[in-house]
């Protein structure tokens, strides 16, 4: 359980910068800050996957919720107006917030009563359930519930003007329709009276949104108001649903038991016992596991980040050894894999899948080679011959393809390096582009694309081997790569270039790209160097929750994330600290220094992160400089998957002994 300290509880701003999540399994989320104030567009209690697991809707807003007692009416809503206003003020009645689980839980004081409400989302389902209890009281209370609803793509706002829904009364509640065509949604309050309405809340200021340069006001509509009186003991359940006929009866004991038993599998396959912050952790991962059919038939995905991104090839490849190999499921990487694989086109993976259901964007270059990361880290863990041989062709296409050229001029060069790129087109992790201004375009050879290529050839050698199948060609096309790779080192500097033969020459900036030269593999670059790297990266790009995307004295370092799209996507990767970099940084610093109990304490920040940004989840990023704020999308897949990840192998690491292995031992998965 992670509970927040009573000093944040009684400061508005640290409240409303605190935010929580619950999601149902196939791309449909809710959340919130925990002042209850509307801070982003995506606030909401249902944000339906309309098409799972994408067409994201938000639909029902927020509960205005009032307590009556016997002398006194209590309001627990706060909000912010366009005019500055705020009014209501309910955040100073909340006692107590937790997570039990991944289930937020409110305690609000309402004069002597003491109210509980919990949010949760069914899985497989879009619905959500709220549930209020009256703790303790000396009387039964009046609950009024308004719920304020709408009807709009998650990443968009409302101006209402003189917009008509269409809202029915039903059995136990109401049924909305915002317009003919759309789909329908339900509010049931079994046992509570029921007034309907419909007028405009016009004006919500949202100040997260402000901060990011977009339009920062949004409108809401009241379509009822619920009335019940709740008596100690005998909670209250509002229901928000697609479905006319949701599951009523649906116990919170069946999450809590969901949860439970991934905490156990993942704590069971430790060789010590696990920190309580890294059993929350187990259960942030299962929220980015979703669904996604492929040709009419069930698989799996993952949802890169709460809450505006969607499944992205890249994101998913690094993050599924920590989701499921890492979390003791590897029976969710299993469809996964297979998933994308019916996405290859001309050996490469699609970067993202658009929201609206739109031809996959081919525009990334190591998508593809963290496949087969993935891959690697599949088998190990499962021993899964069956599935090795049926991708085997696809990974050998993927090769071929890069042999002789694909999009994009992705192609191996006679140096056995990777070359990618050409004007106007984002290929690397470092993808921000703003209209036709491509920030960090890395035309040229990426140090971390050719570690990743040399990383699959080694692979495909491995999977080749135990197939049965010819492994020499990829045997002397890695041998090829190692050698060279060595004119990405720069002696002078002590560390690697960033980029070769680009458009005016090598670029010499210090990156953290250059740790995957380390992390991936124990033999790409000799022993001296790749300590060398640690030490030089620790000493300018380390922060407490990940690594500068680039070092503090480069003249187009940026200190801080913030501003318009063009001001943010500017600082995306020039400055920022990333927390998923954590990961591959541990992973070399075992490597090099063979402390696992150092590597363990490197992640500590992190853990302590759990309480702030988005409770009990990893944020994107955070801005270069002190105090690091969080920023970007406040829960980010392959940020928890690379904590999870590494964790689990500076345990294994300590099984062996604090020495981490012999001399040359590999870190990577396998």
């Amino acid at each position: 359980m992670l509970q927040l300290q009573p000093e944040t509880l009684s400061n508005l701003a640290d409240l409303e910068s605190r935010e929580w999540l619950v999601t149902n399994g196939i791309g449909g989320y809710a959340c919130g800050s925990v002042s209850g104030l509307l801070t982003r567009h995506y606030h909401g209690l249902l944000i339906a996957a309309l098409q799972p697991p994408l067409a994201r809707t938000l639909l029902l807003t927020k509960l205005d919720e009032q307590v009556e007692t016997a002398s006194q009416t209590y309001a627990l809503q706060t909000d912010r107006w366009a005019n500055g206003a705020l009014t209501s003020l309910g955040y100073r009645l909340i006692e107590q917030f937790r997570l039990e689980g991944t289930v937020p839980v409110w305690t609000y004081a309402c004069g002597d009563a003491r109210l509980e409400k919990r949010i949760w989302m069914a899985p497989g389902a879009n619905t959500t359930y709220v549930q209020y209890r009256l703790v303790s009281a000396s009387q039964p209370v009046t609950l009024t519930l308004k719920a304020l609803v709408n009807y709009r793509d998650h990443h968009s706002h409302t101006q209402a003007q003189d917009w008509q829904m269409q809202i029915e009364a039903g059995s136990d509640g109401l049924k909305v329709q915002a317009f003919d065509g759309a789909t329908p949604f339900y509010l049931q309050l079994p046992g509570a009276a029921v007034a309907l309405a419909h007028s405009w809340y016009r004006g919500y200021h949202l100040a997260v949104e402000a901060y990011r340069g977009l339009y920062p006001y949004d409108d809401h509509l009241h379509a009822a108001t619920f009335t019940a009186r709740l008596v100690p003991g005998q909670p209250l359940m509002l229901v928000a649903s697609t479905s006319p006929r949701p599951d009523l009866d649906a116990a919170l004991s069946h999450r809590q038991q969901y949860e439970q038993a991934l905490v156990e599998r993942w704590s069971a396959s430790l060789s010590q016992p696990s920190p309580a912050w890294l059993n929350q952790l187990v259960l942030a991962a299962d929220q980015f596991i979703v669904d996604r059919s492929v040709a009419g038939q069930p698989g799996k995905t993952v949802i890169a980040g709460y809450p505006w991104f969607t499944d992205w090839g890249r994101d998913t490849m690094i993050a599924l050894p920590g989701l499921a190999i890492a979390a003791s499921r590897p029976e969710i990487a299993r469809p996964i894999l297979r998933t994308f694989a019916q996405y290859l086109d001309r050996g490469m993976l699609p970067n993202v899948f658009p929201e609206a259901s739109e031809t996959p964007a081919y525009n990334t270059v190591d998508a593809t080679l963290w496949y087969f990361e993935a891959v690697r880290a599949y088998y190990q863990a499962t021993q899964d011959r069956a599935l090795l041989a049926d991708l085997f062709p696809a990974l050998v296409d993927i090769i071929d393809w890069h042999r002789r050229g694909t999009r994009y001029q992705i192609h191996l060069d006679s140096d056995g390096l990777i070359y990618a790129g050409e004007p106007g087109v984002q290929l690397t992790w470092m993808d921000a582009k703003v209209d036709d201004w491509v920030v960090t375009p890395r035309i040229g050879k990426p140090i971390e694309i050719s570690a990743l290529w040399y990383r699959a050839l080694t692979s495909l050698t491995l999977f080749a081997q135990i197939l049965e199948r010819p492994a020499d060609p990829y045997q002397q096309l890695a041998a090829q790569t190692r050698q060279g790779f060595q004119r990405f080192w720069q002696p002078q500097r002590g560390y690697c270039y960033d980029l070769l033969d680009g458009p005016t020459g090598p670029d010499d900036a210090l990156r953290p790209n250059q740790i995957f030269a380390v992390s991936l593999t124990p033999d790409l670059l000799p022993a001296a160097q790749q300590k060398a790297i640690v030490d030089t990266v620790a000493q300018q790009l380390l922060t407490p929750y990940g690594l500068r995307s680039l070092a503090p004295d480069h003249p187009n370092y940026h200190s801080r994330y913030g501003g318009d799209r063009q001001q943010r996507d500017g600082a995306y990767h020039q400055g920022t600290v990333w927390s998923w970099l954590i990961g591959p940084f541990v992973q070399a610093h075992l490597s090099a220094y063979r402390s696992p109990a150092a590597a363990r304490q490197l992640l500590q920040p992190l853990a302590d992160h759990l309480r702030s940004g988005c409770i009990g989840t990893l944020s994107e990023i955070f801005d270069g400089d002190p105090p690091h704020l969080p920023r970007g999308a406040f829960a980010q897949a392959w940020s928890v998957a690379e904590v999870l990840r590494v964790y689990r192998m500076s345990v294994s690491c300590s099984a062996l002994g604090e020495r981490g292995g012999g001399d040359g031992e590999d870190f990577s998965p396998i």
